[in-house]
């Protein structure tokens, strides 16, 4: 089962999908679908890309998602390397 997260990103309370977890220049990354809460870039839904390191309150919630998603830009989905993706 696919659960969605909450956590603490950069001042902002986030609840997401996850959907990949990688390396982008050398930091350990987590690309999202924000679906709740707040952010400084823009509305939500939104993809977002978060550095693990400066994620905070970090909790797996009860709630689950179907899976994957069509990204339609593709803007944030380019990793060094990708460990674990959504199925």
């Amino acid at each position: 089962m696919k659960r969605i997260v909450s956590f603490d990103y950069h001042g902002h309370h986030r609840i997401a999908e996850p959907h990949v977890f990688g390396i982008k220049d050398g930091r350990e990354s987590l690309l999202v679908y924000q679906i709740a809460g707040t952010s400084s870039s823009g509305g939500i839904p939104e993809w977002r890309r978060m550095f693990v390191n400066d994620i905070t309150n970090f909790q797996i919630t009860e709630q689950s998602f179907p899976g994957k998603r069509y990204t339609q830009s593709g803007e944030h989905s380019n990793f060094d390397r990708i460990i674990k993706i959504v199925d």
